[in-house]
């Protein structure tokens, strides 16, 4: 069993959609995503209108035209017992992570921790927490100086380095947390070769939600609910998350940001509620 406390979550930092995000290249990087952007904009409320209602108070901040990735909260810190980790996501988001360090600190008044090897990377879509240990995938945006960064700044949980094909973007591309103990994982060769991995060097057993589609296993588990895909995005996988009786679900579109690589998960960086010794 997880510990009580997990998945328990009193808040949630959020980003507005700018503009620019519809120019940004689609997921496999050869084109551009043609978001729509008010679209996009629609699905956001309905997503940050659900965490609402799950119990989560939502921090917003507003949108950057400069900063087209400014949704993708999660990317920029990993918090965890009252102590937030402050991430090198790649690419030019030096002004996002300052923004988000900012309020971190300054208004969750949580413990900041800063990377302090120069050579150091770490993307949060890449750290899978469990609720007992950490995951962490080694991939063109995270590498090892950067899983040490993360076991350094929580050294109370196991953190496990995970090979992730570089065909793959992030961990978080083929597997996520369903809920305590439950891992969605999916049914790629890819997919299939990190849950093995994953077996091999975690410390805690799992059971396993296989998804027909590996994007699918992008889910939220949150204050005893998990969000997932819709029916009309990945109907297959839709059906497998049907299955799952023991937490409340709630079906997220998320179909626009998906466009660009805005899975649901980078939409919010979720605050935990910290355990008691």
């Amino acid at each position: 069993m997880a510990d009580w406390w997990f998945g328990q979550y009193t808040s949630a930092l959020v980003c507005r959609v700018p503009e620019s995000t519809a120019s940004q290249p689609s997921s496999n990087g050869s084109t551009k995503g043609h978001v729509n952007v008010e679209q996009a904009r629609g699905e956001w409320e309905k997503f940050t209108g659900t965490l609402r209602r799950l119990g989560a108070g939502v921090l917003e901040l507003s949108p950057e035209e400069e900063c087209p990735q400014g949704p993708f909260v999660s990317d920029c810190a990993v918090v965890c017992e009252g102590t937030a980790l402050v991430t090198r996501p790649g690419g030019d988001r030096r002004k996002e992570v300052e923004v988000i360090r900012k309020v971190l600190e300054q208004d969750l008044k949580l413990d900041i921790v800063q990377m302090l090897d120069d050579n150091a990377t770490l993307h949060g879509q890449d750290v899978l927490f469990t609720g007992k240990e950490f995951f962490v995938g080694l991939t063109w945006f995270t590498n090892q100086a950067g899983a040490r960064a993360l076991a350094d700044a929580f050294p109370d949980y196991r953190v496990s380095s995970i090979n992730v094909p570089n065909e793959v973007e992030h961990l978080g591309d083929l597997c996520g947390v369903a809920g305590p103990n439950l891992l969605a994982v999916g049914k790629s060769k890819a997919a299939k070769m990190v849950l093995k991995e994953m077996e091999l060097m975690g410390e805690f057993d799992y059971e396993i939600l296989s998804l027909p589609d590996d994007l699918a296993t992008d889910c939220l588990y949150i204050n005893g609910t998990i969000l997932h895909c819709t029916k009309e995005e990945f109907p297959d996988s839709y059906k497998v998350f049907e299955t799952v009786t023991d937490y409340h679900r709630v079906a997220v579109a998320n179909r626009e940001l998906r466009k660009v690589g805005g899975a649901l998960s980078r939409l919010a960086l979720l605050i935990p509620l910290t355990k008691t010794k």
